[in-house]
């Protein structure tokens, strides 16, 4: 049985993005006591990825050494298609890589035992222990951004599918619509993704728009191709939310990434939408996420004080930002 964790106990946790890097030291509430943000590499190809995720993680135990801290374990959460119980990275077109066994490279790189875990599903379980979602045993947590993806908790529990559970931006509400990366037509991340949205915009009405957000701004004034292009989008995450919904039944969909930065001008109108497309079926309460950016490194702090046989203790508030950073 693992020793109890003593107050100079911390976790790393890391969560790696397509773009950029968020890592924090971890105490045993969630609190982060340092933080570290940085970019990704993966312009300089998959290699260059796996070598800035290990700098990362060595840095943040240098640190922790520094502060007196003693480490018990580290959780990474990446893109993609994770398998978690082998510790691979299966796929992953923003980053590149391909059947890798990364929790193991890392485990080489640094000497430090990593739980590798799936960046969304990671901010499902976080959102779920101390965030939109507390006390939720059936959820669904969906952040919209560049892409849409999903954690699907049941019981309490996330569902994994090998890695290929929640890729709830490839169902398709269109069929015969526009082409997917994915190589299928009509997928919801086709209209109602972040960049799908800006894009969409910017094709009907010959004017460039600062993303999603600079629609939102139009819809808020009213701007007719703005308003039929948010519609548009907001009609086709109700459809998806709807299948899932009639599959899944969640008592709650928490809806976040970029786009839940919308607010209410996304929150209630896709709320009254899901509702109008449910009959029989359990009609989930649909809110927007607590914890933002910080959902993916915090369930990553979960996994890792998970690893170490030890419960975090979050103490039920937003967890506060103390210490310093990591440069």
């Amino acid at each position: 049985m693992p020793d109890a964790p003593a107050a100079s106990d911390c976790v790393i946790a890391l969560d790696v993005g397509g773009t950029g890097m968020k890592g924090a030291l971890l105490d045993r509430t969630l609190a982060p006591l340092t933080t570290l943000r940085r970019p990704t590499q993966r312009t300089s190809g998959p290699d260059a990825v796996v070598d800035a995720i290990a700098a990362a993680l060595c840095d943040l135990r240098e640190d922790a050494a520094a502060r007196g801290l003693t480490v018990r374990s580290a959780g990474a959460v990446v893109p993609g298609i994770v398998d978690e119980a082998a510790g691979h990275a299966v796929f992953s077109a923003n980053i590149g890589w391909s059947g890798l066994p990364l929790a193991a490279l890392l485990w080489d790189a640094t000497g430090l035992p990593v739980t590798l875990g799936h960046d969304v599903r990671a901010g499902g379980i976080a959102e779920c222990r101390i965030g939109a979602a507390q006390g939720a045993l059936d959820a669904l947590f969906v952040p919209v951004g560049t892409g849409i993806a999903a954690a699907i908790l049941c019981d309490g529990r996330p569902v994994r599918g090998l890695g290929h559970a929640g890729e709830l931006g490839h169902v398709v509400v269109e069929p015969g619509g526009v082409p997917c990366a994915c190589g299928a037509r009509g997928c919801l991340e086709t209209i109602a993704s972040a960049a799908a949205i800006a894009a969409a915009y910017t094709e009907r009405s010959g004017r460039p728009v600062d993303g999603a957000a600079g629609v939102a701004a139009l819809v808020v004034r009213r701007d007719p191709v703005a308003v039929a292009v948010w519609n548009r989008a907001v009609d086709a995450l109700a459809s998806a939310l709807a299948t899932f919904s009639t599959l899944l039944a969640p008592e709650l969909v928490v809806v976040g990434g970029g786009l839940a930065e919308a607010g209410d001008l996304l929150i209630e109108p896709l709320r009254a939408r899901l509702e109008d497309r449910l009959t029989f079926q359990r009609r989930p309460g649909v809110v927007r996420a607590r914890l933002g950016d910080r959902a993916g490194c915090l369930g990553a702090g979960i996994l890792a004080w998970e690893a170490a046989g030890s419960e975090p203790w979050p103490d039920g508030t937003t967890p506060r930002t103390v210490g310093a950073t990591v440069p």
